[in-house]
């Protein structure tokens, strides 16, 4: 049976690669390899196929590139670094730039989540910070606490721990129950917010889905309740007014612990450093990836709070390990010294401030295009925001094609199901928003 190949246009000469060993993650493979999408080279707001064509990118890699494509700063500290020291075991030994990372990043984080847990992605942060509610309810003497309440249309990830959590059905449709004791709070997207840029005004009555789960199961045996304060990977659900506000006051009552996962709303993309401070919310434990290193190195953290850390750490005998969880790549070198860079960017550019500037031209520019037709619903907050298109039979078969037919007219992006996600890297402009509007409403309207 012969192979698969990609006729790769290299400056030399065409060459032909095989496509049947790499198993790509969330993507329809055969349909990839029937017309692949292939890019090659990337630089600031844009990147290249392997036809040397220019496409700008609206969702900033993934949501991770923040600070824009191939930052010779990112690349220089990684070179650097990894001429210096490459590697060294995480446990029991450290490196310098570990903590001098740590210390940067609890300088951005709200309230006093100050202490820093490192990993290598989301994913990992999620699965962390719930042994770390765990390991704190162990430590005050209440090991009952194991249950988790996380939402509908929720994403956490994709290890055991974040698939249990989540609430996309196709995302744990194939693995079975996965963890026991998580419930589901409904979601937040409800038709009276439809249309409504920011946060709408009806649904915040939600949160007293916890309520609900409190008296069924009582406080004494829930650790933490799980929360994107903007949910991302389903499409850009923004909280109503007072929805996570309501959360905090349930959670205080009820000595529960509040988690904001932060993967894709950390490092500017709400015009805060984060959206616990965009909402005036701090949770008690916060997960980070993404935006951390600019997409550069692949890293993730957990912030906790002084209290749960001081708590862990008291409760173990001296001299013993305190937290039994960790990772061999945990803070890698390469990794903090991209951390590091990309702070550096971050601050000198102001990049935050930058993007909360631009926030108002961006969802003025995509609200627009609610006129079109196929348009079903438009959200978004900061720099982020989603288009719904109405479902062409089966679901996610039209996003499917929309994605396609932006790719082909010179746009990058994610799309869920029948929902587009943009979120362009905040070194964007006017003329990068007026591009981004301008290719979506030639796309919309062929759909």
């Amino acid at each position: 049976m012969g192979h698969a190949e990609f006729k790769f246009e290299s400056d030399r000469a065409a060459r032909a690669i095989s496509m049947d060993e790499y198993w790509m993650p969330f993507t329809p493979n055969r349909d990839f390899r029937h017309e692949p999408k292939m890019v090659v080279r990337a630089e600031g707001m844009f990147v290249w196929n392997e036809r040397g064509e220019k496409l700008i990118d609206a969702s900033s890699g993934l949501f991770c590139v923040n600070a824009g494509h191939c930052r010779r700063e990112i690349a220089d500290a990684v070179s650097a670094q990894l001429r210096e020291l490459d590697f060294i075991a995480p446990f029991p030994r450290a490196h310098p730039k570990q903590f001098e990372l740590a210390t940067r990043v609890a300088a951005l984080t709200p309230g006093d989540l100050n202490r820093i847990f490192f990993v290598n992605s989301g994913s990992e942060a999620v699965d962390t910070a719930m042994k770390v509610a765990l390991a704190y309810w162990h430590a005050r003497g209440q090991g009952g606490r194991t249950m988790f309440v996380s939402r509908e249309r929720a994403y956490h990830g994709v290890n055991f721990g974040g698939t249990s959590l989540a609430g996309l059905v196709n995302n744990r449709r194939k693995f079975g129950l996965a963890l026991p004791g998580i419930a589901h709070m409904r979601h937040t997207h409800v038709p009276g917010n439809r249309l409504v840029p920011g946060q709408g005004a009806h649904g915040a009555e939600l949160a007293d889905d916890l309520v609900r789960f409190v008296n069924l199961y009582g406080a004494e045996n829930i650790a933490a309740c799980f929360v994107e304060p903007i949910a991302g990977s389903t499409g850009c659900l923004v909280p109503p007014r007072g929805y996570l506000e309501r959360l905090r006051e349930i959670c205080d009552q009820h000595g529960i612990l509040l988690v904001f996962d932060e993967v894709i709303t950390g490092y500017g993309r709400t015009g805060q450093a984060f959206a616990a401070q965009s909402f005036g919310v701090a949770p008690d434990l916060m997960t980070m990836a993404k935006g951390i290193t600019n997409g550069a190195q692949p890293m993730g953290a957990v912030a906790a709070s002084e209290r749960i850390h001081d708590t862990i750490m008291a409760a173990a005998p001296e001299g013993a390990i305190e937290f039994f969880h960790g990772y061999t790549y945990s803070g890698h070198p390469a990794s903090c010294a991209a951390g590091i860079a990309t702070l550096d960017i971050y601050r000198n550019e102001g990049l935050f401030e930058r993007g909360r500037e631009l926030s108002p031209y961006f969802l003025d520019a995509l609200f627009a295009l609610k006129d079109i037709p196929v348009v079903a619903d438009i959200r978004g907050y900061g720099m982020m925001a989603a288009i719904d298109v109405h479902a062409d039979g089966a679901p996610g078969r039209r996003g499917q094609v929309f994605q396609k037919r932006l790719f082909a007219n010179g746009l990058n992006l994610k799309t869920t199901g029948d929902c587009a996600i943009i979120a362009p890297p905040l070194i964007a402009d006017r003329s990068h928003v007026d591009i981004i509007a301008d290719i979506l409403r030639k796309t919309l309207a062929t759909l």
